[in-house]
């Protein structure tokens, strides 16, 4: 700039005529400074199960493929059920028998068995009054010396054995008088119960040919193929369940005695770009991974997005509370020189700047903090 004179002015003196710039101060405060932390780690189903044959066979049909989402109850795989459907048909015909026996014995005798005993009757005493008659006609020849001793003994053994004929038949007759006797009627019921349970078992064998879904899930492996030949508790498939997860993440050691369960956590994934989940911390695994030193906390998902599977990367945003004392100010009241961040102070009438350190970093806040800075100081 030049004078009325045409002589220039130092560029000092100008500057020194112009008016001081207002400039805004705030007063340093005490604040809580949050720290974001990112965790990583992986999605993991939080229930599996694998379904096994309860019985021997050759498959038949398999009904599912890896990643077939299926209810509980779900056919999802058929063995041939031949053997056990032989072992049913001789079942119930043994159980048909053993009712037609206990029938037989609820009814009692018939009358014409009785009939028929009775005439059994009559006939062994009349073999028995024969018997009694041809051994006195060969006791009195024996007496007069027509015959010899041996044919007596004969006909004394025949006496012997009529009267026993006759004691059977009798017997019989009286059992078929007083018809079957209450513990006969039980035990016949017992086989009855016995056969029962016997067509039941075979029965549960075949149904054990459909092999179902325990719950519902998503499947994750599939064991067998048709035609193969599983034998009883031999793998079937592997189910994961579809409408729970669990995330865990691996925690820095520095963080280990900080983190509690019920914390917010903000979760993402690169597999699912568009979808961003919160939840909270579910448990902190109580020790650390052999081979990253590392403890793992575990967050919950009951609700999971579509496409997020057991496997995938993970990772977890938490926020929460730094560890020093600290104050929280404007970023704008901010500068960084360099390597060193400053902030200016008011000091007999001149800003002065100090270095601070950048304890956390909120957004528009920021947490600073400096050994010589006293509550009530401006910046």
């Amino acid at each position: 700039m030049l004078n009325s004179n045409g002589v220039a002015q130092p560029a000092i003196a100008q500057r020194q005529s112009q008016p001081p710039r207002a400039i805004e101060t705030t007063p340093l405060s005490t604040g809580t400074a949050t720290q974001t932390v990112q965790l990583l780690g992986q999605v993991e189903a939080s229930q599996q199960s694998t379904v096994r044959a309860q019985t021997s066979g050759i498959v038949q049909e398999i009904r599912v493929q890896p990643g077939d989402r299926v209810s509980a109850g779900t056919t999802i795989a058929v063995l041939d059920d031949s053997d056990q459907q032989l072992g049913i048909s001789q079942a119930r015909a043994q159980l048909a028998q053993q009712r037609s026996n206990l029938a037989r014995l609820e009814v009692g005798t018939r009358p014409e068995i009785v009939a028929q005993r009775q005439a059994s009757v009559k006939a062994a005493k009349a073999r028995e009054r024969e018997a009694q008659d041809n051994f006195q006609r060969t006791s009195a020849l024996v007496k007069e010396g027509a015959i010899s001793q041996r044919l007596l003994v004969e006909a004394r053994s025949t006496v012997d054995q009529t009267q026993g004929e006759r004691f059977e038949a009798e017997a019989e007759l009286a059992e078929a008088k007083a018809g079957p006797i209450r513990e006969e009627i039980d035990a016949q019921k017992a086989n009855v119960a016995a056969a029962q349970a016997s067509l039941n078992q075979a029965a549960l064998a075949q149904r054990r040919t459909q092999i179902v879904a325990p719950e519902s899930g998503v499947v994750q492996t599939r064991h067998v193929s048709r035609g193969d030949l599983v034998q009883s508790s031999g793998q079937i498939a592997t189910l994961v369940a579809g409408g729970e997860f669990d995330v865990f993440l691996e925690l820095p050691e520095e963080l280990s005695s900080r983190v509690r369960p019920g914390m917010a956590i903000a979760l993402s994934t690169r597999a699912l770009p568009n979808w961003k989940g919160r939840s909270t911390i579910t448990a902190v695994v109580p020790s650390a991974d052999s081979a990253s030193r590392r403890q793992r906390v575990r967050v919950q998902l009951t609700n999971p997005p579509n496409g997020l599977l057991p496997g995938m990367a993970i990772a977890g945003t938490l926020t929460m509370p730094a560890n020093r004392a600290s104050f929280v100010i404007s970023r704008d009241a901010l500068t960084r020189r360099q390597n060193q961040w400053i902030v200016f102070t008011i000091a007999d009438g001149k800003a002065k700047p100090i270095p601070v350190e950048m304890v956390s970093d909120m957004g528009q806040k920021v947490a600073i903090y400096h050994l010589n800075f006293r509550q009530g100081k401006r910046s």
